[in-house]
């Protein structure tokens, strides 16, 4: 019997999920292709795994057998690729992160250009997520590491198979047409009246602004909903409103666009997480020092001492209620 990982993978995923569909997102295949290869999983075991139930697809008893297995299967090839990692005289190693927009530009390339002259054995490839997908990625095994955000005010929950190394604490400006505000510093409460462009309420950057507003007893009036800072930026320098930008951000800032000290304290924690069960993997730490030092070169260094699990466990839940919050909170 020939067990193929890649398709193990996928039974792996189809066994924690449910759908073809779901585990296909969180390997970033198609469906299609995800069901060719169960199916080939299926003749190469020489036993049915999967029985249809209407459009869904369901384990049998074997295929639940096997996709337990799996996991036993995974996780052993990770920890002998970590052990020939450190038992190399040179660490040679592909590791995968997940990435949004700002922390691919801004601190990605200059940290795996150092990574490349100091190690060049070490391959770095990125995928580019939702800020509110890379945890959960990481801990499924799609990622090795990811960039998370935390905010003061609606900090991330936490699981305790996950570590993480704080990279950068971030300020947040406020980004307006120029010369829409001839002063040094503005409030949210001044920008309350302005036309707003913000990120979704089922984001985290998103909810987390309308959060910040509440806190000060008033309501921004949002005319456009984008995801990115960059995109939101293009607008503002239309004229269209205004918006809110981190530390990164700003070096996607167009022309046509002022960027103002806010009066607000409002800042963000970006943040690598990895599997505690990698935490030792010296590709992996090479990678998080060499993102680390970018973070630091730009003034954005923070404690980077990985959190214990004692400190883990007193990260609140995230709070899905829009309740006006005084503490000061970052924006993703």
């Amino acid at each position: 019997m020939d067990l193929s990982l890649p398709r193990l993978r996928m039974l792996r995923e189809l066994h924690r999920r449910g759908t073809i569909t779901a585990a296909a997102t969180a390997l970033h295949y198609t469906a299609s292709a995800v069901s060719q290869q169960l199916a080939q999983l299926e003749r190469d075991v020489g036993t049915r795994l999967f029985e249809r139930r209407g459009r869904r697809v369901q384990l049998t008893d074997l295929g639940v057998l096997l996709a337990e297995h799996a996991e036993e299967i995974l996780a052993s090839v990770e920890r002998a690729t970590q052990a020939l990692e450190e038992a190399g005289e040179s660490v040679t190693a592909t590791i995968t992160a997940g990435v949004w927009a700002s922390v691919a530009s801004g601190l990605i390339p200059d940290a795996l250009t150092a990574l490349a002259r100091t190690h060049p054995g070490i391959r770095v490839r990125t995928r580019e997520l939702a800020p509110e997908a890379t945890a959960a990625a990481v801990r499924d095994g799609a990622l090795d590491l990811s960039f998370v955000l935390d905010y003061s005010n609606y900090p991330m929950t936490w699981d305790r198979g996950l570590e993480r190394t704080i990279i950068a604490v971030e300020r947040v400006y406020a980004a307006v047409p120029a010369g829409a505000v001839p002063a040094a510093s503005v409030t949210l409460a001044e920008l309350a009246e302005h036309p707003w462009i913000l990120a979704p309420a089922r984001s985290n950057f998103g909810h987390a602004v309308r959060l910040a507003f509440q806190s000060v007893g008033l309501e921004p009036r949002i005319d456009h909903e984008v995801e990115e800072q960059a995109t939101a930026m293009a607008m503002v320098a239309a004229g269209l409103g205004v918006t809110l930008v981190s530390d990164l951000g700003l070096a996607l800032r167009p022309p046509g666009v002022d960027i103002v000290a806010l009066g607000d304290v409002l800042t963000r924690t970006v943040s690598l997480a990895y599997r505690t069960n990698t935490a030792r993997r010296a590709a992996l730490l090479l990678v998080v020092d060499a993102i680390r030092t970018a973070a630091a070169e730009k003034g954005l260094a923070a404690d980077a001492a990985p959190l214990a699990p004692a400190d883990v466990e007193t990260i609140a839940p995230a709070n899905n209620s829009l309740e006006p919050s005084n503490k000061s909170l970052g924006l993703g």
